[in-house]
């Protein structure tokens, strides 16, 4: 016979303490939507202040390369030599160079060729290398290994020595040529120099996401290749591409003023931060404040988008979180 005392020694549970397994609220589990890739990107880098900080930066250079006379109604291009190599003071806040030109004004509107010359010539990289690692990634066999080899033949070329040919070759000194043809010759230099570098990093993305289920599966339903590479592909694997172009944009505003300070990337009238740097290398001693400002607005620009650059790749990827 069963233990009459069995029976009461079972205890239920009370409506009024739920158990601790009790399942959460199914409202609150359907507002929360599954995120993808992006969303968990967005989410990670809205919590870092160096994300905001970069931004903020990247965004007061941007403002000041579209809209300059915000900052300063000063012409940049026109001195009065009677302030020649005044310093800082209310009228001038970082002084007058050797022609008596405000440097204030220079600084912020050597902004605009810097940033132009940068985003140009990262839209460039990443569209003429991005294609060809993408054709090289899925097509393979001889397209990958004949697309492979031209890259390394171009990864051989030093980059400064590389540029200073391509610039003195095209640009012959005392000709006249106009703003355009010289932004272009640089911008021209720095894309035919780097695109390898994207190209690579394109291609071993394909490779890796190529072979995945859905890929073969929509293969298998007939999807085209087209289809394949716009709609499943690319957007698979432009993470890492996004991440190398935030990052080359501030290479590139690096490169531009090294280029400029050379003599042999822009050159005056147009006013850029390498140019400024240049002209201020005879009068460091004397004048530390012409070499100082230009010289510190390229810094901060650079950083602010290698800062970017990193912060977004450790967002996009999981195994730095």
């Amino acid at each position: 016979m069963s233990d009459p005392t069995v029976g009461s020694m079972v205890t239920t549970p009370s409506a009024e303490q739920p158990s601790a397994t009790a399942p959460a609220d199914p409202g609150q589990q359907q507002n929360e939507k599954p995120r993808g890739l992006l969303g968990d990107a967005w989410h990670d880098l809205r919590r870092k202040p160096l994300f905001w900080i970069s931004v903020a930066i990247i965004a007061l250079f941007v403002v000041m390369a579209i809209f300059p006379s915000l900052f300063s109604s000063v012409d940049a291009t026109r001195g009065n030599l009677d302030n020649s190599r005044v310093g800082p003071s209310g009228n001038a806040w970082f002084g007058y160079d050797v022609q008596g030109r405000d440097v204030f004004a220079r600084v912020i509107y050597g902004a605009r060729a810097s940033i132009v010359v940068s985003l140009l010539s990262t839209i460039g990289t990443i569209a003429i290398g991005g294609g060809m690692g993408i054709i090289a990634g899925y097509v393979g066999g001889w397209v990958d290994s004949l697309l492979s080899r031209i890259a390394d033949i171009f990864f051989g070329l030093p980059f400064l020595l590389g540029a200073i040919v391509i610039l003195t070759t095209f640009n012959q000194p005392g000709a006249n040529n106009s703003k355009f043809k010289i932004m272009s010759l640089v911008i021209m230099s720095l894309v035919i120099l780097t695109w390898p570098v994207s190209m690579r990093i394109m291609r071993s993305s394909v490779l890796a996401t190529k072979e995945a289920d859905y890929i073969m599966a929509a293969r298998a339903l007939g999807a085209g290749s087209g289809r394949i590479i716009f709609k499943h592909l690319l957007p698979n694997c432009l993470a890492p591409v996004l991440v190398y172009s935030t990052i080359l944009i501030g290479s590139f505003i690096g490169a531009e003023a090294t280029l400029s300070f050379l003599g042999v990337g822009l050159q005056s009238p147009v006013v850029s931060w390498g140019i400024m740097i240049n002209e201020a290398q005879d009068w460091i001693r004397v004048s530390p404040y012409l070499l100082f400002f230009p010289a510190a607005f390229l810094v901060t620009a650079v950083l602010s988008f290698v800062m970017l650059g990193e912060a977004v790749r450790e967002a996009l990827d999981p195994k730095l979180r």
